[in-house]
């Protein structure tokens, strides 16, 4: 495959904004992996980004994040079929509205 033609997610323009935020340690689960991920990682301006957590647990945790990433995969192609059949029930529902050729 030429190297031209490989699309990554930021020609897509995928990238998750949400991934730069500092992470707030307002629970004590968040707290475990704010300070964690600081001592691990630390950072310059000793702000943790959600990205950064997100490295960590995927280099000590990765049975977990694929789990994660598995089930949400799961329940977007699940999501995908539900929307095409409603959308096949729509259209067949609209084409049942149009008057026939013999009605024209």
């Amino acid at each position: 495959m030429n190297e031209e033609n490989i699309i990554n997610e930021k020609d897509l323009d995928l990238e998750n904004p949400d991934l730069k935020k500092e992470a707030v340690a307002d629970t004590v689960v968040k707290q475990f992996l704010v300070n964690y991920t600081g001592d691990k990682l630390q950072p310059e301006n000793e702000k943790v980004t959600v990205e950064m957590i997100v490295e960590t647990v995927a280099e000590e945790f990765p049975e977990f994040l694929m789990a994660v990433a598995e089930e949400n995969w799961m329940r977007g192609y699940h999501q995908a079929l539900t929307d095409v059949d409603v959308g096949i029930q729509a259209e067949k529902e609209q084409n049942e509205k149009l008057p026939t050729e013999e009605e024209k």
